[in-house]
Parts: C-alpha cells; structure tokens; sequence
C-alpha cells in the first residue's frame, strides 16, 4: 500500500465492556490503500449514540443484516480533521492540507454495476453494500475503523470538505447527528407554513431544533418526558415545549397541532400511539432513534383514520451534508457541545451513559 510516516492508532472496544468506558488505546491496521482513498490526521471527532450502541453490540436485526460488532472495534462516525494522503484517483477537489470531514458512511457500491437504484438516485445510504465508518467491512477486505484515533482511512466519495466558516469542533457533530435531523426534516418540507414536533431533546433532537428553525418552520416544538430542559429548547430555537411525563392529557390537549414530528428517542416504550395524535390529518412522523429493547408498536387506527404516514430516515448522502453545512453557515447554526480531551475518552463515554452530555460531545486530538 506504500508507507507512511504516521501510525494508525485509537480507542479500540474489545467487548461489550468497551460500552463501560473500557476501551485500550492501540494501532490498528486501516483498510488496504486505494488510490481512491484519502487519509486523515483526526483533530476532533463527535461522541454519538451509536457509538455505544455498537460497542455494546446492542443492535443486531437479522432481517437487515445487521450483524453483530465486529471487534475488535474503534467507533466514532463524526470525524474532522487535515488530509495528509489523497489518492490519485480521489473524486472532488480535495488536496492534502484541507480541513475535512466523514459521517457515518465509508462507503457504497456507487452504481458501479449499474443495479443499485439507491445509489443510482444519489442515496448511497441506503445501499445494500453500505459500509459504515466503523465495525464495517470494504470491497477489498479492509476493516473500517472509526474517529476515536489519530489517523482514518476512507474513500474520497464519502469524505467532504469542511467550509472556512465553521469550526471544526462545531463540524464534527454536524456529520451524523446533524445530517440524521437535517435530512428528514428536507425530505418531508420542513419550511414556511409548516408546524414540526422534535421528539427528545438530546444530541440529535438539539439538532433537529436548531434546523427546523432554520428551515423557517412557522412552529417548531420540543417534546421530552421530563421539563427539565424547556429552558434549553427555548433557547435552541424551540417556540413550545410539552412535558410528556409531567402534564396530564397532553395527547388530547395538543392533538392535530402538528404537520411532522421528528422521533429522535430510541425506546420501544416511547408512547408513539400518542405521538401519532399530536399529528394533522395527513401528517407524518419519522422515526430516526433505533431501539435495541424491543420493536415499536405500530399505531394502526391512526395510520388508518388519520391518513398519516409513519416513515424513518438514515443519516444522509454526502451531498445532503454539503448543503446542511451550507445551511449552517448562512444562517450561522452554532450546536451545543463540550470539547473534552481524547485522552478521557473512556471517561467521557462513561458520561455519555450518564446522560450528561449538553448536547454532544466532541474529542479533540491534542497534536
């Protein structure tokens, strides 16, 4: 593959434990180099949700082939950082020393036999030869292996360009957690006119605030079980906050008053019958969390009576980014993290369990 003069290393889950804040710095082997790939000095990487999921080898859907965590596993799918390596053959205009950025996604079959109708309408995301920045597995038998680290590895199609205008610690988040709230909120006409609900108010609900907002939703309103962080969602942009665990009737109180609602919570104990009478007639609910304790309840008679529509959503394509992070600078999108070291990475995973995080985590590399 050539050498380098950098060695690849990072925070590698072993187990489930690694779930626990266990995780062991060590080197890792990247995938084998293409000249169509491009490597990356990790300055900052975001601390997902999905991160945990994946390391505790919690999801695994056998109908979709969603096996189990391949380990062992450095995960991190919100990754900026400076090209230090640029193939021959990468796409786009990227040179060694820009600032750049990969999501969730390292790669996808792109068309290539010309049988793929996601990839064929610009959707890689949902390729069936989808591969995810970690725990996945490339064309050439190569691992993907994630943020957490000092260097990554990934194919020129899935790594973007990270404007001038926004910092990186700000554009690292933005990559999944941004892009997850973002894409949907596009895909069913967020705007002008329109009244949207944010389900959970957490790393991807805090966003789904902010871009509901700058969609220029006529109402966007937060909904969490507790009340706790109403003064938050006033001040991400939010004009309602509903207190699901706290005001009686809220279902009845606050029916139809809604056009689409974003479901960012990942429990199958989520009251989504309520949540469905909060929609208009015709309305639509997505869900974006993805429960590991068990399946969602499908609210029939709404679906039914109503004319709603129940849809999900993932992540998005690497030309939705560019025009979410094009949103973010002309309407000067800030979200709310907390830099902490890379170092503490196991502590703040830890934290991450706890809850605490207001609203994402981001590592930062101390070069």
């Amino acid at each position: 593959m050539g050498s380098t003069d950098y060695k690849f290393e990072g925070w590698m889950g072993l187990s489930p434990e690694a779930a626990q804040g266990k995780m062991v710095w060590q080197e890792f082997e990247p995938k084998p180099w293409e000249e169509t790939d491009v490597d990356i000095k990790v300055t900052h990487c975001g601390v997902c949700g999905s991160d945990l999921h994946t390391m505790r080898a919690g999801w695994r859907v056998d109908e979709i082939a969603l096996g189990p965590t391949d380990y062992p596993c450095c995960v991190g799918h919100e990754i900026v950082g400076t090209a230090v390596r640029v193939g021959s053959q990468a796409v786009g205009d990227i040179k060694v020393g820009d600032r750049v950025g990969v999501g969730a996604q390292g790669g996808a079959c792109l068309n290539k036999d010309g049988d793929c109708d996601a990839c064929a309408r610009n959707l890689p995301q949902h390729c069936n030869r989808m591969v995810g920045t970690y725990s996945g597995t490339f064309p050439n038998g190569g691992k993907s292996y994630g943020g957490y680290s000092l260097y990554n590895r990934s194919p020129s199609s899935f790594v973007i360009k990270i404007p001038d205008a926004i910092p990186s610690a700000e554009a690292a988040p933005m990559l999944c957690g941004g892009i997850t709230t973002y894409s949907p909120l596009r895909q069913h006409g967020c705007g002008p006119g329109k009244s949207v609900g944010i389900i959970g108010v957490g790393g991807l609900g805090h966003f789904g605030i902010l871009f509901a907002k700058a969609l220029g939703a006529d109402r966007v309103v937060a909904i969490s079980r507790k009340s706790d962080k109403k003064e938050d969602a006033l001040k991400l942009g939010a004009d309602q906050y509903i207190a699901t665990g706290e005001e009686e009737d809220w279902a009845a109180k606050y029916a139809q008053s809604l056009d689409l609602i974003i479901s960012t919570v990942s429990s199958s104990k989520m009251p989504i019958v309520q949540y469905s009478q909060l929609l208009k007639f015709r309305g639509t609910l997505v869900q974006l969390g993805a429960p590991e304790d068990g399946a969602l309840q499908i609210p029939a008679f709404a679906l039914i009576i109503k004319g709603i529509k129940l849809g999900g959503s993932l992540i998005g394509s690497p030309d939705e980014i560019r025009e979410m992070l094009q949103l973010a600078v002309d309407k000067k999108i800030h979200p709310w993290i907390q830099e902490r070291p890379m170092k503490e990475a196991n502590q703040v995973v830890r934290d991450m369990n706890d809850g605490s995080a207001r609203y994402r985590y981001v590592l930062v590399n101390e070069w």
